[in-house]
């Protein structure tokens, strides 16, 4: 197959949750690896600083911009749904002029294909102008967005945007822990797209000051809303030391935060005992290629939970902790549960960002 370089990539990703920006992040530095005549413009409102850290700038560059409004979060747990309609509909009543201001810059920029993880109005843009579009998801925003049909009709507009703005896709990467994603026309079933991490307890032992005896939880959230009781019920598990990302951070004597560009996330991941989050594909996609086991809690408002539920429960060691059991900081129990809980034996393929890179650059057309 033969084609006419360079390429130039228009990547969009949502900035509803840095596990989009992580897989996405995986595929770009495949298509770095494997082809390494291919621009790629990453678009996003995602931190640049958060990509810098996962992906080198060689023929990278990252223009922010948003064009979902996923939905809108309280703390890592917990929605505003009625917050998250305004924003919804707001963004409805602008797609003609987001859709005119992105056909400009796909022309101007001269991109060769757009890829997104997962708004839509790009790929609306793409199919304007006749550039070849793919998407990447485990799950799309008409079907998390259709739930709520049922109490709130406004609901509507929205849901029918999304659906007819993926119906012009050529092609979705389907990533595990999915549902049907029916307003695709055509799909291909990838694997997980995240590699191991590399254990370096050590090194994160001395930056931070956290004793590498004993036993390291991680608390893998972006933001959660603990009171001063739940923070001083945790201090006292003198047995364990707990490691949160920041912005996340609680000043106390066995609560440690670590900046991604001290150590990756993976690499964090990779060196925990035990991970205490949401349901979420990133951390359970990191959590299935390192192999730790996951404390997870219940996700309010969320129509993916119960799918990635059920993954959690098929490839992981895990516990279920009740939500106010967890805003209490009340761990002990579930710490001591998952000693004696079963391990899986079913292992999940991985090496979906190779995979993805390939299909991404069989889409461009030929010459």
């Amino acid at each position: 197959m033969h084609f006419k370089f360079p390429i130039r990539i228009a990547y969009y990703i949502t900035a509803h949750g840095y596990g989009h920006g992580v897989r996405s992040a995986d595929i770009i530095n495949a298509i770095n690896r494997l082809y390494s005549e291919i621009n790629i413009h990453i678009v996003t409102r995602l931190p640049a600083s958060f990509l810098r850290n996962r992906i080198g700038t060689r023929n990278n560059s990252i223009r922010v911009r948003d064009f979902d409004v996923g939905m809108v979060q309280i703390d890592s747990i917990r929605v505003d749904v009625t917050a998250t309609l305004e924003r919804a509909l707001a963004l409805y009543a602008m797609r003609e002029q987001l859709l005119a201001n992105e056909t400009a810059f796909l022309k101007e920029t001269k991109i060769d294909l757009v890829i997104a993880d997962i708004p839509s109005i790009p790929l609306e843009a793409a199919a304007r102008m006749g550039i070849p579009r793919v998407a990447v998801g485990n799950f799309s925003w008409d079907w998390i967005y259709s739930e709520f049909l049922i109490d709130d009709t406004r609901w509507s507009p929205v849901v029918e945007m999304f659906r007819e703005q993926y119906a012009r896709v050529d092609l979705l990467l389907r990533l595990p822990f999915h549902d049907e994603m029916e307003a695709f026309p055509n799909k291909a079933d990838i694997p997980l797209v995240a590699r191991p991490g590399i254990p370096c307890r050590e090194k994160i032992a001395t930056l931070i000051g956290c004793d590498p005896e004993k036993k390291w939880v991680m608390l893998s959230f972006t933001a959660l809303d603990l009171s001063e009781e739940a923070l001083a019920r945790i201090e006292r598990m003198e047995e364990c030391e707990f490691l949160t990302v920041l912005p996340l951070q609680w000043h106390r004597r066995n609560i440690h935060a670590v900046a991604y560009e001290q150590v990756s996330f993976s690499d964090l991941l990779a060196s925990v005992d035990v991970v205490i989050s949401k349901p979420g594909f990133g951390v359970l996609s990191d959590c299935i290629v390192n192999n730790k086991p996951l404390i997870y809690t219940d996700r309010v408002n969320f129509r993916e939970y119960p799918v990635l539920e059920k993954s959690i429960r098929k490839y992981l060691k895990h516990v279920h902790i009740p939500i106010e059991e967890l805003y209490r900081g009340n761990f002990e129990l579930s710490l001591r549960t998952l000693e004696n809980a079963a391990d899986t034996s079913i292992n999940l393929e991985s090496g979906g960002d190779e995979i993805a890179a390939h299909h991404i650059v069989n889409a461009v057309k030929m010459i």
